[in-house]
């Protein structure tokens, strides 16, 4: 067993509790990461406060970068020393969805006891596959990726969920082709890399909707032509002023009903929704089917941006390292663990683009 020091919750909405907790040595298949950087999701906010359920105590934290420090039996391709990004992606490699090319919903991941325990042997929930909102974290070996060591330790971490997110839905799910036009809801982290993804996918025009005007600057920072106030009466008015015509495609990145009942009403004939930001559950979204089936559009849900991490990430790595790929400029603030709660009270406050933990 290894000492790690970990920010666990035990109470949904309550401050998060920096802990010493043990960490048992990796199994069949898994390795362990001592981690460097994690970054802070909405998603981690939204389960810490009891939005999704789930049981407790748990450590959350799944945006993460580390080096590889121990292996267990069967891993072949990764050695000690390496540096990984680590997703909250696990994936049976067998399955229907994952043989085809689908490994964001595998069918059958694994429910492994978890790793972390108290002192006293209670449990610890290692949420969503990583419980990275601590020093070491032990996960599957299909939940990794080794990039160059030339890239910053904060790069690193945001591609394991709001980078690979954001682009993914548009290049993925979305199949947004050259010249077509694309209208993203929402600019935090997720949307700016929807924002990042429709540039490099040769979008013709990418407008930016959100609340407010200091979020549209940063959005046209990271490649969208043209911002548009939410909060004004019916924008989507003015965005079929601005492009002439419907969208192609729009991304919903964030979680609110509103910007869900909304969407509809920037496409285009033919048109295309990706829904990527989630709402609590229970939360329920209105439309109406007539307009949907007599325009031929659709809706299509994306879940990490349908990607396949092996393949997805190199990619997008290579495009930072030629300056393509902004990632650097997505992190907002760098805090220590002991600041965890400061960090997310700062997320919440809604400025951040993304708040980084460095170990």
């Amino acid at each position: 067993m290894t000492r790690i020091k970990a920010a666990v919750c035990t109470e949904f909405g309550k401050p998060l509790s920096i802990e010493d907790l043990e960490l048992r040595a990796p199994e069949a298949g898994e390795i362990e990461v001592t981690l460097d950087a994690v970054a802070i999701c909405h998603s981690d906010i939204h389960y810490a406060e009891g939005a999704w359920g789930g049981d407790l105590p748990a450590v959350y934290g799944h945006e993460a970068a580390g080096r590889v420090s121990a292996i267990g039996p069967g891993v072949s391709d990764l050695i000690e020393g390496q540096r990984v990004v680590v997703t909250l992606i696990k994936a049976c490699g067998t399955c229907p969805n994952c043989s085809s090319g689908k490994p964001t919903i595998c069918e059958s991941p694994g429910t492994a006891p978890s790793p972390i325990t108290r002192d006293d042997g209670t449990p610890v929930v290692k949420a969503m596959n990583c419980g990275a909102f601590a020093e070491r974290v032990i996960v599957d070996q299909s939940q990794v990726v080794p990039l160059p060591d030339d890239m910053p330790a904060e790069a690193v971490a945001l591609m394991a969920c709001g980078v690979i997110t954001g682009v993914g839905a548009v290049v993925n799910a979305g199949k947004l082709r050259p010249g077509e036009d694309v209208v993203v809801i929402g600019a935090g982290g997720v949307g700016l890399n929807a924002i990042q993804g429709a540039r490099i996918a040769g979008a013709r025009r990418i407008v930016a909707v959100d609340v407010t005007e200091e979020k549209l600057a940063t959005a046209k920072a990271f490649g969208a032509t043209d911002g548009v106030l939410a909060t004004g009466a019916e924008p989507w008015k003015e965005v079929l002023r601005i492009l002439g015509r419907g969208a192609d495609l729009v991304a919903v990145t964030v979680g609110a009903i509103p910007a869900y009942n909304d969407a509809p009403r920037y496409l285009g004939w033919g048109g295309r929704m990706v829904m990527i930001g989630m709402p609590h559950s229970g939360a329920m979204a209105e439309y109406e089917p007539v307009v949907l089936a007599y325009m031929s559009q659709g809706m299509v849900g994306s879940k990490m941006g349908d990607v396949v991490i092996r393949r997805d990430i190199p990619w997008l790595a290579d495009l930072y390292r030629q300056g393509r790929l902004k990632l650097d400029e997505l992190v907002s603030g760098r805090w220590s663990l002991d600041q965890i709660n400061e960090a997310i009270d700062d997320t919440k406050a809604g400025g951040a683009k993304r708040n980084v933990i460095l170990f």
